[in-house]
C-alpha cells in the first residue's frame, strides 16, 4: 500500500484508537493528492481517445505544478513562521504534513510513468512518435544536427557554475540542460544550458507520420559542443518548481489607484525568486552529480523527485493540429457544440425572456451566447442605466469584457469591481482593468485581505421612473474559455427582490462593507455559514426525514464538517458530490454513516455549487460561488442564490440526481479516505456528462424517457 493509501487508514480496532476530532477527517493536501491519482488514471482508461488519454497525463502534471507552488509553497512557510500550529483535521504540523506530502508525491511517480510509457507505446503504433535521440535515423540525425545549427546555437546561453560564476537563478518550471563536467585537472563542475522559451517545445521530423523530438533532448545531443572545453560525464534535464504563494492580501497599498496596479506588476516579478520546493530530474544519475544539483537548486533529497516523462508537457494539447483531421478526430473527443437552450427563443429579446420567467444555463452543455446577448442588449437598450458585475478570471479575449466596454461608451454606468489577486491570472487581470478604465468604467480592486470571488452581474434599467432588475448570479467565472471545460450553472432572474439585494450588494463592496443584510443573496465571509449551519439544524430537527445534498468541489471547514456529523448521528440522509477535496470521511461508525460521498472525474471539470436542504417542492436550494472550504467561507467575498422558481428546482435536482447515479465516471470515498471507482451497470450504465450532452435540462420532463432514467424503465419492463 502507498504512502498516500496508508496514512488514514484507520486501526483494526477501529476509529477509538484516534482523538475523536480527528475520527471522520482527513488532511486536506493527501486529499487532493487522490483526486489528482483520479485525474491521472483517467488517463490509464483504454475506453478514451488516445490522445484524451494523454491530455490527462499533462493536466496531472500542470495540477501538481501549482499544488507545489501554492500549498507544499504555503506549508513551507508557514513550518518557518509557525511551525508548532496544528492542522485541525489532523494535528499535524506543517513539517508533519510536508513529509507526508513528500513521500505521497513520490508514491505517485511509478504510476504516472508506467501510464505515460503505455501511451506512448499505443502511440507509436499510429506513428506518433516521441523519439528520443537513440531512435534517430542517420538523416534525422543531420535534420536535427542542422536545426540546433540554425535555430538553437544563436539562443542558447550556456554556463560553467565555478567561483568565477555564481549560482544562476533558476526560472520557475523552466527546463535546463543540465550536466556533470569534468576539466582537463580532474575538477567537477555543473554546466547549465537554459531551453530557450523562444523556441518551438519540439521539432517534427521530416517524413510520414508525426515523428518528433523535444528541443530539451535535441540541445541535450549537443551539450558537448557547448562544453567544447570538458569532458561530459553525464547529463540530465532539470527543472524547478518555486514558491508562488505570494500574500498580497499582508502588504498595504497607497491609496492612489495607479500606484496600487504598479505595485501589484512588481510584485507579480517576485514570484518566480521564491524558494525552490520541488527539483525534476529526467534521468537516473549518480550521486555525486546528484549532491551537486541538490546543493545547487538547494533541495533536501525528498524533495528531488526523477521523472522519466516530459518536464513539461503543455505542448501535447497541439499534437493534434499536426495530424490529418481525420486521423485527430478518431483520437480525441468527438465535438460538443453546447445547445442554445430550448426555453429560450435566439430570435427574441433576452431581457423580456427573462422578465417572464426565470433561466437557468447549464455550461458547457449550454452555449454562454444568451448571457452575452443579454450584456449586448444592455449595452444597447436606452432604458439600461447602469450595469455592475463581479469579475475574478476572464479570457485573454473577452467578449464579456468588451460588452461591458461597448457599454461604457454608450454612456451606461459601468461598475466592475475586478479581483487582481486571482492567482495566475493577475497580468490578464491587470491588463483588462486598463482597458475597462479607459473606456469609461469604473473600476474597484476588490476589498483588503478578502478575495473577492463572488459571479454577480446586475443590470438595473428604469423605465416611466421606475427601477427594475435583471440579475444573473453564477457558479464559474466570467471567461468564455472555461464556459466550455467547466461544468457551471448561470441563473437570470428578473426578481425584484434579489435585484435589490444585488444592489445592496454592490453599494456594501463600494465602502467594503463585509457586513451587509441581505432578505435572499447569502454573501460571506458572514452570511453564508450560518445560514448553511442554520439549515443543516433544521434538517436535523427533521431526523430520518431529513435530507441534505450538496455538491461542491471541496469540503475543508472544520464546523460545517463537524455539523454534518451531527446531522448524520441524528440520521439524517447526506449525500455529497465533492470533485476534489474532501475533509470529511463518510460511513465512520457512530460518526458519518448517514453520509455518502461520490467524487466524479470526466471530459469536463465539475465545478458548479449546489446546495439542497429538504424533499420535495418545499426544499430549499441555492446554487453559489463557495465551495465548504474556510478560505471561501470566512476569507473570501462569496455570494449564494436562492433558486425559488419550481422549474428551475426541478432541474437543479435532476441534474444531481443524475450526478448520484453516475456508476462510469465517479468514485466513492470510503470511511478510511480511499476511493473506491463505481462499477458500471450491467442494465443501463450512467455517466453524467455524457446524459448532459444527450438530454437537455430544458426539456419538459429530461429524465423520463430520453435520459438515463427513461432508458432504465425501459430495459426493466417498467420497474425501475
Amino acid at each position: 500500500m502507498s504512502a498516500i493509501d496508508q496514512v488514514n487508514v484507520k486501526n483494526e480496532n477501529g476509529p477509538s484508537e484516534q482523538p475523536r476530532q480527528f475520527v471522520y477527517t482527513q488532511n486536506r493536501e493527501l486529499s487532493w493528492l487522490r483526486f489528482n491519482q483520479r485525474v491521472l488514471e483517467e488517463a490509464g482508461d483504454h475506453s478514451l481517445p488516445l490522445l484524451e488519454r494523454l491530455k490527462f497525463v499533462s493536466i496531472f502534471s500542470s495540477n501538481l505544478d501549482e499544488f507545489f507552488m501554492v500549498r507544499v509553497g504555503s506549508l513551507v512557510d508557514m513550518s518557518q513562521v509557525s511551525p508548532d500550529e496544528r492542522d485541525n483535521k489532523t494535528g499535524w504540523n506543517a513539517e508533519e504534513q510536508l513529509e507526508k506530502v513528500y513521500d505521497a508525491v513520490h508514491d505517485l511517480m511509478p504510476l504516472k510513468s508506467f501510464i505515460y510509457q503505455e501511451l506512448q507505446r499505443e502511440m507509436n503504433e499510429r506513428d506518433i512518435c516521441d523519439l528520443s535521440v537513440s531512435q534517430l535515423t542517420k538523416t534525422d540525425r543531420q535534420f536535427i544536427q542542422d536545426y540546433f545549427a540554425i535555430n538553437v546555437l544563436s539562443v542558447i546561453s550556456p554556463m560553467v557554475i565555478d567561483s568565477r560564476h555564481p549560482i544562476p537563478h533558476l526560472i520557475n518550471k523552466n527546463l535546463y540542460v543540465t550536466a556533470f563536467l569534468t576539466n582537463s585537472n580532474g575538477k567537477n563542475f555543473i554546466g547549465l544550458a537554459p531551453v530557450p522559451t523562444t523556441l518551438d517545445p519540439y521539432v517534427k521530423l521530416p517524413g510520414p507520420g508525426l515523428r518528433y523530438i523535444r528541443t530539451e533532448n535535441i540541445i541535450r545531443e549537443f551539450i558537448s559542443s557547448l562544453f567544447d572545453l570538458y569532458t561530459i560525464q553525464e547529463s540530465c534535464v532539470i527543472s524547478v518548481t518555486r514558491n508562488a504563494d505570494i500574500n498580497f492580501d499582508d502588504d498595504k497599498f497607497d491609496d492612489n489607484e495607479e500606484n496600487y496596479l504598479e505595485r501589484f506588476s512588481q510584485m507579480l516579478k517576485l514570484r518566480n525568486r521564491l524558494s525552490v520546493v520541488r527539483l525534476e530530474v529526467s534521468d537516473p544519475i549518480s550521486r555525486k552529480f546528484m549532491n551537486k544539483l541538490e546543493d545547487l537548486v538547494g533541495v533536501d533529497k525528498n524533495q528531488v523527485f526523477q521523472d522519466p516523462c516530459p518536464l513539461n508537457m503543455s505542448y501535447v494539447f497541439g499534437l493534434s493540429k499536426l495530424l490529418p483531421a481525420e486521423e485527430a478526430a478518431e483520437m480525441l473527443y468527438e465535438p460538443y457544440t453546447p445547445r442554445w437552450p430550448e426555453d429560450l427563443s435566439p430570435s427574441e429579446n433576452m431581457i423580456e425572456q427573462i422578465q417572464r420567467k426565470d433561466r437557468l444555463l447549464f455550461y458547457p452543455f449550454d452555449s454562454v451566447d444568451p448571457f452575452l446577448r443579454l450584456l449586448m442588449e444592455a449595452a444597447e437598450r436606452p432604458d439600461v442605466v447602469s450595469m455592475k458585475i463581479t469579475l475574478y478570471r476572464l479570457a485573454t479575449s473577452s467578449k464579456i469584457a468588451r460588452a461591458l466596454c461597448h457599454a461604457a461608451e454608450n454612456g451606461k454606468e459601468v461598475i466592475v469591481l475586478m479581483e487582481l489577486r486571482a492567482r495566475f491570472d493577475e497580468a490578464n487581470n491587470i491588463a483588462w482593468a486598463r482597458v475597462l478604465e479607459d473606456s469609461g468604467c469604473t473600476v474597484m480592486y476588490g476589498i483588503e485581505d478578502y478575495k473577492c470571488h463572488s459571479k454577480i452581474c446586475l443590470i438595473t434599467m428604469k423605465t416611466r421612473g421606475k427601477l427594475n432588475y435583471i440579475t444573473q448570479v453564477g457558479t464559474g467565472n466570467y471567461n468564455e474559455k472555461t464556459n466550455a471545460q467547466y461544468t457551471d450553472l448561470s441563473l437570470m432572474t428578473a426578481s425584484r427582490e434579489i435585484g435589490e439585494d444585488a444592489t445592496s450588494f454592490f453599494q456594501n463592496m463600494m465602502v467594503s462593507n463585509l457586513d451587509g443584510h441581505y432578505n435572499h443573496l447569502l454573501a460571506s465571509p458572514t452570511g453564508i455559514k450560518p445560514a448553511l449551519i442554520k439549515m443543516i439544524d433544521q434538517q436535523i430537527q427533521l431526523g430520518p426525514d431529513g435530507y441534505i445534498c450538496i455538491k461542491a468541489n471541496s469540503v475543508t471547514e472544520r464546523e460545517i464538517i463537524d455539523k454534518l456529523m451531527e446531522a448524520s448521528c441524528a440520521g439524517v440522509e447526506i449525500h455529497m458530490i465533492i470533485r476534489g477535496i474532501c475533509c470529511i470521511l463518510p460511513g465512520v461508525k457512530d460518526y458519518t454513516e448517514n453520509i455518502h460521498v461520490v467524487s466524479i472525474v470526466g471530459r469536463y471539470l465539475e465545478h458548479a455549487r449546489i446546495y439542497c436542504f429538504g424533499r420535495g417542492d418545499d426544499c430549499r436550494l441555492y446554487i453559489s460561488s463557495a465551495d465548504l472550504m474556510t478560505r471561501n467561507l470566512n476569507r473570501r467575498v462569496e455570494i449564494a442564490c436562492p433558486v425559488y422558481d419550481q422549474d428551475l428546482k426541478k432541474k437543479l435536482k435532476w441534474i444531481l440526481k443524475v450526478q448520484l447515479h453516475d456508476d462510469v465516471k465517479s468514485s466513492t470515498v470510503l470511511p478510511n479516505g480511499l476511493y473506491e471507482r463505481n462499477r458500471p451497470s450491467s442494465v443501463s450504465p450512467c455517466s453524467s456528462q455524457d446524459e448532459f450532452m444527450r438530454v437537455s435540462i430544458h426539456e419538459p420532463d429530461p429524465g423520463h424517457r430520453k435520459g438515463f432514467f427513461g432508458r432504465l424503465w425501459d430495459r426493466l419492463g417498467g420497474k425501475a
